[in-house]
C-alpha cells in the first residue's frame, strides 16, 4: 500500500469544530439526497470523522466509509459510540488508501465528498482514484465527487500571508476559544500543487495558550484535465455541476461537481 496522503494529525482533533463554524460549507444537501436516492449501501472514500457520513446514516441509509487516517477514524469511531444503535449498525469503517483499497463488494452509489480527490497529487494517483472507485461501483452505479473550481488569481497570490479563517469555542471548554489561519506556502505551477499551512491557535481570556500547526498540499484541477482522467479511469459523464444547487458548470461557477458511471 502507498504511504498515507496527509495523516491529519493536529488538523483532526480541530476538524469538528473548525467545519462546524464554516458558514459556506453546502455541500450535505446534495450528498444527503444522493444517499436517499440510492438503492442500497453507499462507499463514501475519504470519510474522515463522518462530517457526510453521520448525517446519511442518520437518515437510515446504510453507508460504508473509508479513510487512510488513523486519527481521523478514531475520532469518527467515537462520534459513532454516541448515536443510536440503528444508526451504529447502519455504519461500516475501513482503513484504506483510496488509490487501492479493495472492499470486495460493489455499490450502488460512490462518494468522494469536500474535494478529497485534491489530495491525489499525481496524474497515476488520481487515475488509481478514480480506477478504485470505479471498481467498487454495482451495474448502472453512480460516483459522485466535487473539486473546487480554479481561480489562477488567487491561487498565485497571497504567498507567506497569513490569513485568519473561522473561529469557535471547543465543546469541551467554553473558556477557550479556536481560531484557524491558513498560509500559502508555494505554488507548483507545472504540477498545479499549491503548498500551505494550517495554523491552531487556542486562546484563554485573549492569551495564547497552545498554537499547532500542519502542512499540507492540494491539487487543483482544469475541466479538460479531468475529462481525460474520466477517460483513463474508464468512466462517462451522466452529469456536472458548477455548484451544489445543481447551477450549470460554466464560466460563473465556484465548483466541479460529476456524476459518473461505467459504460454500459
Amino acid at each position: 500500500m502507498p504511504p498515507a496522503i496527509d495523516s491529519y494529525v493536529v488538523t483532526a482533533k480541530y476538524y469538528d469544530g473548525a467545519y462546524s463554524a464554516k458558514q459556506d460549507l453546502v455541500d450535505l444537501p446534495f450528498y444527503m439526497e444522493l444517499a436517499e436516492r440510492s438503492p442500497g449501501p453507499v462507499l463514501e472514500i475519504a470519510c474522515g470523522t463522518g462530517r457526510v457520513l453521520l448525517p446519511i446514516a442518520r437518515k437510515g441509509s446504510e453507508i460504508h466509509g473509508v479513510d487512510n487516517s488513523l486519527p481521523m477514524l478514531t475520532i469518527l469511531k467515537a462520534s459513532l459510540g454516541n448515536e443510536p444503535q440503528e444508526v451504529r449498525e447502519g455504519v461500516t469503517l475501513h482503513e484504506g488508501d483510496m488509490r487501492d483499497f479493495r472492499l470486495g463488494k460493489q455499490y450502488p452509489l460512490v462518494i468522494i465528498p469536500f474535494r478529497a480527490m485534491q489530495h491525489m497529487h499525481t496524474v497515476q494517483d488520481q487515475i488509481s482514484a478514480l480506477r478504485t472507485a470505479a471498481l467498487h461501483l454495482g451495474d448502472g452505479g453512480i460516483l459522485a465527487f466535487d473539486v473546487f473550481y480554479p481561480k489562477f488569481d488567487v491561487i498565485n497570490s497571497g504567498i507567506g500571508e497569513e490569513v485568519a479563517e473561522m473561529e469557535w469555542s471547543p465543546s469541551s471548554n467554553s473558556e477557550e476559544v479556536v481560531r484557524r489561519y491558513f498560509r500559502k506556502e508555494s505554488v507548483d505551477k507545472i504540477n498545479q500543487i499549491f503548498y500551505f499551512t494550517f495554523i491552531y491557535r487556542t486562546l484563554r481570556a485573549g492569551g495564547l495558550i497552545r498554537e499547532e500547526t500542519e502542512a499540507f498540499q492540494l491539487s487543483y484541477f482544469t475541466y479538460p484535465h479531468l475529462r481525460a482522467l474520466f477517460l483513463l479511469a474508464g468512466l462517462e459523464v451522466i452529469a456536472e455541476y458548477g455548484s451544489f444547487a445543481k447551477t450549470p458548470l460554466d464560466n460563473t461557477a465556484e465548483q466541479m461537481i460529476f456524476l459518473l458511471r461505467k459504460p454500459c
